[in-house]
């Protein structure tokens, strides 16, 4: 009896600790709990790169600045971009799958529910171990890439002056007569990095894998793979491109740990390496991981122009099989960002058409979107605002990004501002701002409240301003030659200005992201008074409550078109030519 009665104690206490409201997160296997704990976690990251990217810009705000060291500035553009990529982008776009993909296509929850929950702690272990660089004084700092040899050992000297190559000789030189290895020490930056990257790594496949198998095996009646939704169709797509990306940079980071502690020289020119073999194994993963980050904000966009347009998307075939499309293609485009290494004219004649070739399927995906909106009753809502910005600073970032495929104008601007130009455009104007429309969208299914319109749109003209404030000024300063992960800069070069406008852009940004705090902390403060579909909206999440139930639908529905939330809502009405 003792024995029983302390086993149904230590039963009781289990269950109470997973009723508690913290416990029931902790250990938690439902899809749309992960969802959130992705969702917030990856904003906090975002938080918390954003800050590093007000560093950067304050430090370089004005010529000759002193705000940061050389080592620090080192360290706070590697983790913001690190971050941004791998702590805020991918998991961010991980939380909203979790909680959409099983409501979109008439699941009860993920195929794997424990494997999902692996994947959330593994990716918030990994943001820890990166976070606690810092309190080490380790932080990665040889760029988001980390290009050998920088990171055979760690830099000390590379960016402390813009001065000329002798200048820079002699530093290292002066470096190496003091008992160093010039401009390079030992350290445990790029280390902290390898680790980091590859629990992530894990994380990400996990949900990657998850993902393939739930839309593959768990739809509803009647939700065909041509009926599915388009977020679900370009979430499919990332997942594939992370499952076969993702062994590439896993591989180089080992070999990059083998050549720091077991004595191998891979990357290591003076020992027979090749450090070229780095950019190819990190590139075959890099180049596939920007379409990883702007997939989901085009099926995002599929989703709300349609709604807020009054009308189906144009195209539906087009825009799905498009994607699936770049995730083909972006395999065939990876050494374009090596065209200034010395490729023989050949290699670079294929990457260069190869590049070119994807900007069709891209644009073919622009056109749809204008065709949806055009001729639409159209709503501005803040979502709607934000899906409006993503298209034309989206195309912006994808018309300079066409301009990198021409050889002779890459050799030119390669390294430089313009470069950095070119991927903001495309993530921040593309994904962030696809990103805050979904946020805009479906925070009322999440939380049962409406987010203030009125704040919403403040936010949308504050992202528009401060986003071409900041990023188009780099453009003008990749022609006039600004390099890229540069610390500081002497006058006369012309820079100035550009550059005071660009931090000026950054902190109006900053601004926006104060207004929309603002705005989430103030509406949670509300009861929870939403319908389950306050946009009269198109696909099956909104067939529900919001928030959901636990088991996601009291009956699993049956599908029989590409709107079945609206054949729910109207029986009677009749088909549309676009559901076979």
């Amino acid at each position: 009896m003792a024995v029983g009665s302390v086993a149904t104690r230590s039963r009781s206490a289990r269950r109470s600790w997973t009723q508690s409201a913290i416990g029931s997160w902790v250990t938690t296997t439902d899809h749309k709990k992960i969802g959130v704990m992705y969702i917030y976690t990856a904003f906090f990251f975002f938080l918390f790169a954003g800050v590093l990217a007000l560093l950067i810009r304050t430090q370089l705000a004005t010529a000759n600045n002193t705000f940061l060291s050389p080592e620090a500035y080192d360290q706070v553009f590697t983790m913001h971009a690190t971050i941004m990529i791998f702590l805020f982008m991918m998991p961010i776009w991980t939380g909203f799958g979790n909680y959409l993909i099983p409501l979109m296509i008439g699941a009860r929850d993920m195929a794997f529910p424990r494997l999902n929950a692996l994947g959330y702690w593994l990716f918030l272990v990994g943001g820890i171990i990166l976070s606690l660089s810092f309190v080490f004084n380790s932080a990665p700092n040889a760029g988001w890439f980390s290009y050998a040899p920088l990171t055979e050992a760690t830099p000390t000297c590379l960016t402390q002056a813009i001065g000329t190559a002798q200048q820079a000789a002699q530093a290292a030189a002066s470096a190496a007569a003091a008992g160093g290895q010039g401009c390079f020490s030992p350290g445990a930056n790029p280390d902290f990095w390898i680790v980091g990257l590859n629990i992530l790594g894990i994380a990400s496949l996990t949900g990657a894998i998850n993902f393939v198998v739930t839309i593959l095996r768990m739809r509803a009646p009647g939700m065909t793979i041509n009926r599915m939704p388009l977020f679900t169709w370009m979430t499919m797509v990332t997942s594939f491109l992370l499952i076969f990306a993702l062994p590439s940079l896993t591989v180089a980071t080992f070999l990059l740990l083998f050549d720091r502690h077991l004595g191998t020289h891979f990357y290591q020119a003076s020992a027979g390496g090749d450090p070229l073999l780095w950019q190819h194994l990190f590139w075959s993963f890099g180049h596939p991981e920007v379409y990883i980050l702007i997939l989901p904000a085009f099926g995002m966009i599929s989703e709300i122009l349609p709604v807020f347009s009054g009308k189906p998307i144009f195209g539906y075939t087009f825009v799905a099989w498009s994607g699936v499309a770049i995730g083909f293609l972006s395999f065939t485009v990876w050494a374009h960002h090596m065209f200034a290494v010395g490729l023989p004219p050949l290699a670079q004649a294929f990457f260069a058409s190869s590049t070119t070739l994807i900007a069709i399927p891209t644009a073919v995906k622009i056109f749809n979107w204008v065709a949806t909106v055009y001729g639409g009753k159209v709503r501005f809502t803040a979502s709607m605002l934000f899906g409006l910005g993503f298209v034309s600073m989206f195309l912006i970032g994808g018309l300079n990004g066409v301009a990198l495929a021409v050889v002779p104008f890459d050799y030119q601007v390669t390294d430089t501002y313009f470069v950095v130009s070119h991927i903001h455009y495309v993530l921040f104007g593309g994904s962030v701002m696809a990103l805050m429309a979904g946020i805009y969208f479906w925070f009322p299914k999440m939380s049962g409240r409406m987010l203030n319109e009125r704040l919403g749109q403040l936010q949308f003209w504050l992202f528009m301003i401060g986003l071409n404030a900041a990023f188009f000024p780099m453009h003008i300063l990749g022609l006039l030659g600004m390099p890229r992960r540069q610390y500081t800069y002497p006058t006369g070069f012309g820079w100035e200005g550009l550059n005071l406008l660009s931090t000026i852009g950054a902190f109006t940004i900053a601004l926006g992201v104060l207004v929309f705090l603002i705005n989430f902390f103030w509406t949670m403060t509300k009861q929870r008074t939403m319908p389950g579909d306050p946009w009269h909206a198109f696909t099956l999440e909104w067939a529900t409550s919001s928030p959901p139930p636990p088991e996601n639908f009291v009956t699993v529905p049956v599908v029989r078109s590409r709107r079945p939330n609206y054949d729910l809502t109207h029986p009677d009405a009749p088909d549309w030519k676009m559901e076979h």
